[in-house]
């Protein structure tokens, strides 16, 4: 198709649902649509498609606009301008709204009848959850950082273990949707009305999180591993190494059976146009060539490609940011790879030929090796999902020290892997509840140790999710846990370390009682998804990185971001903190200010797991000049006992400097294994 010369926006239009509800929409027509139809690409998430979302907005629909597509912003039901409430994430409520919309769309003069739908994040999550419910119109979609599995790998949990994202994302959460409608949308007679109906029953939404620490039928609802058949439309799954979400490319490479593709590169949570570290790629084009195969039946040749093209990372000194992550692009044709061999390699021996190199103790096989980690282990971990900031891991010497390591002799010659490794281990722990953190790290020639990847698994989840079992005191377990995926080249010299904790703080909630945990290394393995290049690595290439037009603004505060980490002697605390100061701005095309404030503090003492404390405080700030004052601003807290997790949150809300709503809750949870 040729490209269009001009778009024409549209700034609001109204789809009505078939309960009365009206969803905003915000929109990106070729010009020529209504005398052309053109298929469409809905992007249907809950961050307010007029202000919060409107640059990157811009960077993305209008050039998919400008490239013969007609692309529409629709608030969830509930959020931004869109009538209604929401009381929580991936409601079946969104999805079946979801289904509608896609069926307006496709009635539209200016619309082929055909439908794509694409998102980062909640719209990847939402994506995939409509895609399910199959609606006769959708046709392909591109799910970006995203995940099938709500319960095992989202930011609320990892392997049973309470990740403390699930407080950092419900305080942004609370905030957020507290937010009230534009006035000058839906009229300074009614938006009051609105944001009121919003805050009016809102509760924490972390409560309701902490409150279901089983996968249970709550977490199953918007899932899609539960029945990955129920997808029938194309899938693009994207993400990067440096995000939290990227095992389930994988997961839905190998259990998907509609048409796949993926691509994992090293960036954090971002589209990856736009996504650091670097290097970023033409994403659009690249969706582009998925839209013109699916929705408007042109070879461009994306399905005769690997099935997977993944960035091979290579060595690199740690840091906690990085501009560009140095390695290759490789391609494998399915998933699982039969280029990919499983490479068992058994704690406790003496060195043997690479690649699959022995991991040596310099003790007896036979003995048990005990650890019983400090409870700040994990402050040089990095954030659990990076979004391109002071996000990764630091070097883990430190870390490394207050745990149970066992190193490789120096590898004789390059050893790539690609997949997730696994380690077996035969265990023993002194608690009925516990977990252990295993990380997989690159010891580098000079001496600094770099995280390849990790895994946590908490050991009464060890046979599944549903039904935790307590662990009886030193019983001996064979238990298995499998690491993040990681695309990784461990360069000749280099040796391999494996460094196993009993905690791994701030990522996941301390256990109850600190815990002394045995490895006994005869019955304990690592076994290495190590890759053969094979003949799909040639060719594989992106082009350089667009970007639709730009959104004028005028800064009134530049964004700073800072993260410190202090060890305070008097009090043996150790605080962590993190600012993400997103600035203050005029958005110039629609006159509106906007401002986000967001600030982290993490304390523990090394001795006491229940001095655990997480402190948030996040800001959201709209005007316009003179007749519209809307600020939202969350301060939350979770605290513990051994027993149970306390969560404190207050809910301010201003208008024009004055208060318009104001609340606060202190809810007591019992811990269920956790």
């Amino acid at each position: 198709m040729d490209r269009p010369t001009r778009v024409r926006e549209i700034e609001l239009e109204w789809i009505p649902l078939k309960d009365g509800t009206r969803l905003a929409v915000r929109l990106w027509l070729p010009e020529n649509a209504e005398q052309d139809p053109v298929p469409a690409i809905l992007e249907y998430v809950p961050y307010r498609r007029r202000d919060s979302y409107r640059e990157r907005d811009n960077y993305t629909h209008s050039w998919f606009a400008e490239n013969g597509y007609a692309c529409l912003r629709v608030d969830v039901r509930g959020t931004g301008d869109s009538d209604g409430v929401i009381r929580d994430e991936y409601l079946k409520q969104e999805q079946d709204d979801g289904v509608e919309v896609i069926a307006w769309i496709a009635r539209q003069p200016w619309c082929t009848g055909k439908v794509g739908m694409m998102g980062i994040s909640w719209g990847g999550f939402n994506s995939l959850q409509v895609a399910a419910l199959r609606p006769p119109a959708l046709k392909a979609i591109i799910t970006a950082c995203s995940t099938d599995d709500r319960y095992a790998d989202d930011m609320h949990y990892m392997g049973g273990c309470v990740l403390n994202d699930t407080m950092h994302w419900g305080t942004n959460f609370l905030v957020r949707m507290a937010r009230g409608p534009d006035s000058l949308m839906v009229g300074k007679d009614r938006w009051r009305e609105m944001w009121r109906e919003r805050l009016e029953g809102w509760e924490p939404p972390f409560v309701t999180w902490l409150s279901h620490q089983m996968r249970d039928d709550y977490w199953k609802q918007g899932s899609v591993c539960e029945d990955y058949g129920a997808i029938e439309c194309a899938v693009f799954a994207v993400g990067g190494w440096g995000d939290g979400y990227s095992n389930a490319i994988f997961r839905m490479l190998a259990n998907l059976s509609c048409p796949r593709v993926g691509v994992v590169g090293p960036w954090g949570h971002e589209y990856p146009h736009r996504a650091t570290p670097g290097p970023t790629i033409g994403f659009l084009q690249e969706a582009k060539r998925w839209w013109d195969h699916w929705l408007n039946g042109v070879d461009t040749g994306i399905m005769r490609e690997p099935m997977l093209r993944a960035w091979m990372q290579e060595s690199v000194a740690p840091a906690g940011i990085y501009d560009v992550r140095p390695g290759r692009w490789v391609g494998e044709p399915s998933w699982p790879s039969p280029g990919i061999k499983s490479v068992r390699v058994e704690l406790g021996r003496n060195a043997l030929s690479a690649p699959g190199r022995a991991i040596a103790t310099g003790v007896s096989r036979d003995a048990g090796l005990e650890i019983s980690s400090p409870q700040h282990v994990g402050q040089h971990g990095g954030q659990w999902c990076g979004y391109g900031g002071v996000d990764y891991p630091l070097d883990q010497r430190e870390e490394d020290g207050a745990s149970l390591v066992f190193d490789s002799e120096p590898l004789t010659a390059d050893l790539t892997i690609l997949g997730a490794p696994e380690v077996e281990l035969d265990l023993a722990v002194d608690q009925p509840t516990a977990f252990v953190a295993v990380r997989l790290n690159e010891l580098r020639s000079n001496g600094s140790s770099l995280r390849v990847t990790y895994g946590v698994l908490n050991l009464t989840h060890r046979n599944g999710h549903e039904k935790p079992q307590p662990l009886e005191p030193g019983k001996r377990y064979s238990v298995r846990l499998r690491l993040n995926e990681i695309g990784h080249v461990f360069p000749a010299g280099h040796r391999l370390r494996l460094a196993i904790s009993t905690a791994y703080w701030p990522i996941v909630w301390p256990s109850p009682r600190p815990v002394r945990l045995a490895v006994h290394p005869a019955g304990s393995s690592l076994s290495l998804p190590v890759r053969q290049r094979p003949a799909a690595d040639e060719g594989i290439w992106f082009e350089p990185a667009v970007l639709g037009r730009s959104t004028p603004a005028t800064i009134l505060r530049r964004p700073q971001s800072s993260r410190t980490l202090v060890r305070d002697i008097a009090t043996n605390e150790v605080v962590h903190t993190k600012i993400n100061d997103q600035g203050r701005k005029i958005l110039d095309e629609i006159g509106m200010e906007v401002e986000i404030v967001i600030e982290l503090v993490t304390r523990i003492r090394p001795d006491d797991p229940t001095s655990a404390r997480v402190e948030e405080r996040h800001l959201f700030a709209h005007r316009h000049a003179g007749d519209w004052d809307m600020v939202s601003e969350a301060k939350c807290a979770l605290s513990c006992t051994e027993t149970e997790f306390l969560a404190e949150a207050t809910l301010t809300v201003l208008e024009g400097g004055k208060p318009f709503f104001l609340r606060s809750w202190l809810k007591r949870i019992p811990r269920n294994g956790v």
